[in-house]
């Protein structure tokens, strides 16, 4: 039965391992060099304090290997699912050669049990190795990347570490599980991509915010934390802020709600919690941030607004959390994949005849 397995899969392996082993000599070839350039730019940066414009610069030059590589990652488990785990029992079962199966002496248990562990383990080695190769490459770029792309970021942190192996895992039985049902092919494979998908999407909306208790705490204004001060001084407007998804002192951290408050310790009507929050009508208008006064800048207007009281509120979850959380969340996708395993046997005892 191994055999025979072994096999039907031998092809889609053989190509994934090429595909892996073209990968891992590029980021081994171009890995030292980045990381090399890294280190100079920030040997550099230091002794005039300028890393904030080398680490734009620096990302911005492998912006697009960045996300490329981000991407594939991200998408892998979904292939898993697609068109190794949809397929596998789904084609046996149109054919109607799991008959001639299970009139030898395999039981329908074993049939599935040896599919399962074979191609599921591939599958899973697949994109271990894939999402540590590139955590491993990426490091430089995570240092240095923008609050959006920063590695606790749900877009970034889903492509990094080990949590992409619980994923193809899950994804994989999600396809086997869901094609016993459908039995149809390309109906099973449209629905594996759909739930699939839809959990991804879900999960670091709802669950992962909260796989540990985030921080709240509450900062001074200042360049860390503030995009940029509009001080309107030729309209007479009052001062508006752009609020980071920034903590300062913490960088890297996923920000959850990024709020202004008043010296009442109340938040500001109009702000929000997103990239760039907008938060208009500054209540202080006199001194340095008089529209008509040209004194002090948007220096002197920033440490007036701090005088006055106003913070920053942040509620966050700190970098030192990644690999926590990332060995969390793989835990859950295994209890995912567990329970899925077991509704295949069920079903195929049960149900499939």
């Amino acid at each position: 039965m191994i055999w025979l397995t072994w096999r039907q899969f031998r092809g889609s392996a053989a190509m994934m391992a090429a595909v892996l082993i073209v990968l891992a000599v590029a980021l081994a070839a171009t890995g030292p060099g980045l990381v090399s350039a890294y280190s100079a730019g920030i040997a550099d940066c230091t002794k005039d304090n300028t890393c904030d414009h080398f680490y734009n610069v620096f990302f911005n030059e492998y912006n697009l290997p960045f996300m490329a590589l981000t991407l594939a990652v991200l998408i892998l488990p979904a292939v898993v699912g697609i068109f190794w785990g949809a397929p596998l029992i789904t084609r046996e079962l149109e054919a109607g050669t799991y008959l001639l199966v299970w009139n030898q002496s395999i039981t329908r248990g074993r049939w599935l049990t040896v599919k399962l562990g074979l191609t599921g383990l591939v599958a899973m080695a697949v994109a271990g190795l894939c999402g540590l190769m590139v955590t491993w490459w990426s490091d430089p770029l995570d240092e240095s990347a923008t609050e959006s792309m920063a590695l606790m970021a749900p877009l970034v942190f889903s492509a990094r570490g080990i949590a992409p192996m619980g994923y193809a895992a899950f994804a994989f039985v999600l396809g086997v599980t869901v094609g016993m049902v459908v039995r149809r092919t390309l109906p099973a494979m449209a629905l594996t991509l759909a739930a699939f998908a839809a959990i991804q999407l879900a999960l670091p909306a709802t669950a992962r915010p909260h796989l540990m208790a985030p921080v709240t705490a509450t900062f001074q204004l200042g360049r860390a934390n503030i995009d940029s001060l509009n001080i309107d001084r030729e309209g007479g407007g009052a001062p508006r802020l752009f609020l980071r998804e920034a903590v300062p002192g913490h960088p890297g951290s996923w920000v959850l709600t990024n709020e202004l408050l008043d010296p009442s310790g109340r938040v500001i009507s109009g702000g929000s919690s997103g990239t760039g929050a907008l938060i208009n009508n500054v209540s202080s208008t006199s001194g340095p941030c008089k529209p008509s006064s040209a004194a002090g800048g948007e220096d002197g207007c920033l440490g007036e607004i701090n005088r006055l009281g106003y913070r920053q509120q942040v509620t966050y979850q700190p970098l030192e959390r990644f690999w926590l959380f990332q060995w969390i969340e793989t835990g859950i996708y295994a209890l995912l994949t567990v329970g899925m395993t077991w509704l295949s046997f069920w079903w195929i005892r049960r149900r499939l005849s």
